[in-house]
């Protein structure tokens, strides 16, 4: 069942969020276009980790992840997962002192995965690169603009194999459930008939986006080319285990696991993160 449900009649500092029947909330600090903005996730009304305590997976058998949106679709701003950060908030990515923007707006809504984690202690065997220390990136191509916080269900397409500045950087492919396109769409011959030229679009803003700020375009294992479904879901299955290990103390990291939901020795009450956070 869908919810009929608009972001744009709530105020910024408190967006409703729907998964299922668990409702998620972002709470706002610090105004937005500041080095000072952060977006705080909570459940219930209490604080949750977006990186650590929101579930991978809505319908494993039907390939649908859990999409937390960062960079909607046609804006700029390097919007990106706090990972080193208490309870993991969206924040505004700083280089050189300075917020950082990118030069082209995105062509697609930009996120993560949550619950994965590409592990820079691991080599790929089909890239020859470890993993960039982040959560696995999320292109959702469809129609709809989203939000930044918001978390969309998502039919996992496909992946390109990225290599930024020597690191593996995997890019899932997907197309958020209640797009009008999103039934039509099972392979890649699908993709190409259904939206042509989307594929290529993707393909070229990753390899692109660089370029206007002196850097050379990035890399790309397998040519380029994007990789199946069933790639995709293998390679997603191996960010999971490696964020389990994450998690579970298992792997060194500089990386903050504290949540309030999982059943792991790092993992605080609610309330005591409510404290912290001065909620």
């Amino acid at each position: 069942m869908k919810n009929f449900f608009s972001f744009s009649k709530l105020t910024p500092h408190l967006k409703y969020i729907y998964q299922r029947n668990m409702t998620y909330t972002t709470k706002q600090v610090g105004e937005t276009g500041s080095l000072e903005y952060r977006l705080f996730f909570l459940k219930d009304n209490k604080p949750v980790s977006p990186f650590h305590d929101i579930p991978l997976w809505s319908n494993k058998e039907n390939s649908i992840a859990n999409m937390l949106v960062e960079i909607p679709r046609g804006t700029n701003a390097k919007l990106e997962i706090a990972t080193k950060e208490y309870m993991n908030p969206i924040k505004q990515d700083v280089k050189d002192g300075k917020l950082r923007f990118v030069h082209d707006k995105y062509p697609f809504n930009y996120g993560a995965l949550p619950q994965t984690w590409e592990s820079p202690e691991h080599t790929h065997p089909l890239t020859g690169a470890k993993g960039d220390n982040d959560p696995l990136d999320a292109c959702e191509i469809g129609s709809g603009q989203g939000v930044s916080g918001e978390i969309k269900q998502v039919k996992v397409l496909g992946v390109f194999a990225m290599i930024d500045a020597g690191e593996t950087d995997w890019k899932i492919l997907c197309i958020d459930v209640n797009d009008p396109a999103a039934s039509q769409i099972h392979s890649e011959e699908d993709l190409e008939k259904v939206l042509p030229g989307k594929v290529n679009e993707v393909y070229t803003f990753l390899r692109d986006y660089k370029i206007p700020d002196g850097k050379g375009p990035n890399q790309f294992a397998f040519d380029g080319k994007l990789q199946s479904k069933d790639f995709a879901i293998k390679i997603i299955d191996e960010t999971e285990a490696e964020w389990k290990d994450l998690v579970n103390n298992k792997t060194k990291s500089s990386l903050s696991v504290v949540n309030t939901c999982l059943n792991d020795s790092n993992t605080v009450t609610a309330e005591a993160a409510a404290q912290k956070l001065n909620f």
